[in-house]
């Protein structure tokens, strides 16, 4: 028996595929094929096919909503596992003193935030518009106007690179700025846990569109983009840095430094991962010859470059 019927048979022939374009996969619209492609279901069927795909020494690259990655052109060689929709469950605990919100990893932020808003409970407003999924928040403590994932959460439930599962509290996931202990670990988030509040639906209601609005207003939303595109350098912001380098509608191939925000690279004309990958690296280039800083990429690479 193959590896391809093997994996049929730990994960599902309805959750598995082959040679799968990423470009379906993430926010960016780029992205070559990947070898093998499974959608998550269940705890024991994702720890089924990372066993057997670990057996075969076949490498394993763990997505959620494709929004903080850069595929290559070239595609990815080995096995993607989607936590997405078919592992999103999301479940509230009113206690005494606060409200727990337990979500799988495949969770999106934005309907995490839709539940609160209707269960009325407050906290979490400021993630719902990140264009993410739980587990990829918790893996880069993901932040925007002013919230980070640390602020919220009490603790993660991940599955270790030996298989087995932890529980984790905040403490020892070492959260910071765009910066988890995951990272080092190979370790995979299945779900996380938020401490949250009780709270008026009209007014978690008018924060979050204002929140939203001021997204539209400012943020390329018109156009396929990894969200924040560069980290923000420790004094200094990434947007700023560029646009003051001369580099607003700065193009190479289809993509081009967004004219509505410096700090978010968009496809805008069909680019490749190439043109991406290369964009980004005259930006860095540039701002350092101007400035003296050096940008790091926000975005996570996958594949070859």
């Amino acid at each position: 028996m193959d590896i391809r019927e093997q994996l049929i048979n730990a994960c599902g022939a309805d959750y598995v595929s082959f040679d799968e374009p990423m470009s379906k996969h993430t926010t960016f619209r780029v992205g070559g094929n990947a070898d093998y492609y499974i959608r998550v279901s269940s705890l024991d069927q994702f720890v089924n096919g990372i066993r057997l795909l670990k057996d075969n020494d076949i490498s394993i690259t763990i997505l959620g909503n494709g929004s903080n990655v850069l595929v290559s052109d070239k595609g990815i060689r080995g096995a993607v596992f989607e936590l997405g929709k078919d592992f999103s469950d999301v479940s509230i605990n009113r206690l005494e003193d606060n409200i727990e919100v337990k979500a799988e990893a495949g969770a999106l932020l934005s309907n995490v935030g839709a539940t609160l808003l209707k269960e009325g409970i407050k906290g979490f407003h400021w993630a719902s518009g990140i264009p993410g999924s739980v587990g990829g928040a918790v893996y880069m403590n993901a932040g925007a106007y002013g919230g980070e994932i640390k602020d919220i959460l009490k603790e993660a439930t991940v599955l270790t690179k030996d298989l087995n599962v932890e529980v984790r509290d905040l403490d020892s996931l070492d959260l910071s700025y765009r910066h988890s202990a995951l990272m080092s670990e190979e370790a995979y988030v299945l779900s996380a846990t938020f401490v949250l509040e009780e709270g008026d639906s009209k007014e978690i209601k008018a924060l979050t569109d204002e929140l939203n609005k001021k997204r539209r207003d400012k943020q390329p939303l018109e156009y396929p983009s990894a969200g924040s595109t560069f980290k923000r350098p420790e004094g200094y912001f990434a947007g700023k840095l560029i646009e003051d380098s001369g580099l607003k509608g700065f193009r190479v191939g289809g993509a081009s430094v967004s004219s509505k925000h410096c700090g978010f690279v968009v496809n805008d004309q069909n680019a490749t991962a190439a043109d991406i990958y290369n964009l980004t690296e005259e930006v860095i280039k540039i701002v350092k010859d101007k400035f003296g800083v050096t940008l790091e990429r926000e975005i996570r690479l996958i594949g070859e470059f």
